[in-house]
């Protein structure tokens, strides 16, 4: 397996101060990586360096081997309003393809085929015709990975990709994340979600103020910080 990201010493933060710092994992090809951790601890910004939108305040963030940021597909939290956008899957799948486009102002042929194989790929290619904003939530998540996978393929960052879809759905969405990762496809997931974390993810990377923990799952669930965020997670959900 190549290397694709290798963060080293790495601080994040704002003008104001650092949210995270101490910062050494390493992301290669083939990995399905959990970032856990609690709210305010960086996942948002961690989220942000990655995709190349904000510098780390020290370190290093490298991409490897050709890799960078623009060969990451996003899957961002939804807002209401764009659950109700009024479009259709075929023209949200599309529009994935945007950054491949460069001036041209239209869809080509090699667009419209890659939109569609995704589709066909993702098992929606029978909603093409019909409103986003009218289908499922678990439904809209599938789009939206579309969309994703044209417009990267190699990588797909998820933020809390379950995020208000019921149990039925939320299942389907990480079974389907976990078949892409087996084709080959990078995943980076924040997650609240423990227990879908340890069950799917090859690597847990969990940070605080400072890093708590990177390495394999396996490793993870023996170590004194995942024993006890399991057994506190555990609690909750009783």
């Amino acid at each position: 397996m190549s290397e694709q990201i290798i963060c080293k010493n790495a601080a994040l933060g704002y003008e104001d101060g650092i949210v995270t710092e101490g910062l050494n994992f390493t992301v290669n090809s083939g990995d399905y990586l959990c970032i856990l951790g609690e709210n305010g601890s960086g996942k948002s910004t961690l989220i942000k360096a990655l995709l190349g939108l904000k510098p780390q305040i020290s370190g290093e963030i490298k991409w490897c081997g050709g890799f960078s940021a623009k060969d990451i597909g996003y899957l961002p939290q939804q807002t209401p309003v764009q659950r109700d956008f009024p479009a259709s899957v075929r023209e949200v799948v599309l529009s994935g393809c945007l950054s491949k486009m460069g001036f041209f102002p239209f869809y080509r042929a090699a667009e419209k085929k890659l939109a569609k194989d995704t589709m066909k790929q993702l098992g929606i290619e029978s909603l093409e015709n019909k409103c986003y904003r009218e289908l499922s939530g678990g439904q809209q998540q599938r789009v939206l990975l579309a969309r994703a996978l044209c417009a990267a393929s190699r990588m797909l960052l998820l933020d809390e990709p379950v995020t208000g879809l019921d149990p039925h759905a939320q299942t389907e969405l990480y079974e389907l994340v976990a078949k892409l990762n087996k084709s080959g496809i990078s995943i980076i997931m924040v997650s609240h979600d423990i227990a879908s974390a340890v069950k799917y993810a090859s690597h847990i990377l969990h940070i605080s103020k400072k890093q708590l923990f990177f390495g394999k799952t396996s490793d993870y669930l023996n170590s004194p910080v995942g024993k006890k965020y399991i057994e506190g997670w555990g609690n909750e959900n009783e």
